[in-house]
């Protein structure tokens, strides 16, 4: 070896699915020398060609390397394929998607076996993975001098971010992270049901969505410093009851549009209900404590 050669660390991957396989030609890209398993083999058939190692089982795969990193379809499917497998002084990494409960109770599943362990939450889409600059990157949780111990590794399919020592955090991050996306899409969902009767090009509206967007993107910090503080009415440019005095104009738009409200009652609920409560001069922050069931200090 060359004096100014680095080892890569080699990586057991087990699952082949489209992130699963994904993720195996970044590390395979990266030179790092790769095993693989999958309950299906054949879906490991062209990595085979591109000179990744295929272990006949999930024991002899988890025996080739330290580094164990498992992206199955879910939590069952991770104890089923690890039921029988020794596990002592491995380095696990599970970037099954999972509940964070499910995310903790694998960790001392893990533990018990002899076996060091990361939970990860992946935040990109498989064409993501292996391409600098896509965005995506993956949420680590569990030891931290595990992920120091593996963090160039486990940032070259996509960026790696540790989120704390509890296992469960990864995951919890994640849902939360895309529970606000599904937020994004319910609302655009409902801005392109507004226009879609009227001789509006869709495309006309997209950039200026997009845009505002963007713009209002930022209000979370304001949101997260509310609750850090306790002080709802801090900065608020718009107040609760300023905005409750506007819902029927949305209510009627979408009647107007002859579009159903559904995806905008809930949340009006929400508003109007702690409006009800005293707290119109308040921004949106107080709703958080109506869907956490949070009593007022």
């Amino acid at each position: 070896m060359a004096p100014n050669t680095v080892e890569k660390t080699p990586v057991t991957l087990l699952g082949l699915g489209a992130m699963g396989t994904a993720l195996a030609r970044a590390w395979n890209a990266a030179g790092h020398p790769l095993t693989v398993w999958n309950r299906t083999a054949a879906r490991a058939t062209t990595l085979a060609g591109e000179g990744t190692r295929v272990a006949g089982t999930a024991a002899d795969a988890v025996a080739a390397n330290t580094l164990v990193v498992t992206c199955l379809l879910d939590d069952a499917s991770v104890g089923q394929a690890l039921a029988d497998v020794d596990l002592t002084g491995r380095d696990l990494v599970n970037l099954t998607t999972s509940t964070p409960a499910q995310a903790r109770a694998r960790a001392r599943w893990a533990h018990e076996r002899g076996a060091r362990y990361l939970d990860g939450g992946i935040m990109a889409v498989p064409p993501m993975i292996g391409v600098p600059g896509a965005g995506g990157y993956i949420l680590y949780s569990g030891s931290a001098a595990l992920f120091e111990r593996h963090r160039d590794t486990l940032a070259v399919p996509a960026g790696a971010t540790y989120v704390g020592a509890d296992a469960g955090f990864a995951a919890l991050y994640d849902v939360a992270l895309l529970s606000a996306m599904y937020g994004m899409f319910a609302g655009t969902a409902h801005a392109f049901a507004l226009i879609r009767s009227e001789d509006i090009d869709p495309a006309s509206l997209a950039p200026l969505l997009a845009d505002w967007l963007t713009a209002m993107a930022p209000s979370v910090h304001q949101t997260a410093g509310h609750l850090r503080g306790g002080d709802y009415t801090r900065g608020v440019a718009s107040t609760l009851a300023m905005q409750v005095a506007g819902v029927p104009t949305f209510l009627d738009t979408a009647e107007q549009q002859g579009v159903s409200p559904e995806l905008l009652h809930p949340y009006f609920a929400l508003m109007r209900r702690r409006l009800a409560e005293g707290n119109g001069a308040e921004g949106l922050t107080g709703v958080i404590d109506l869907l956490h069931g949070t009593k007022p200090a």
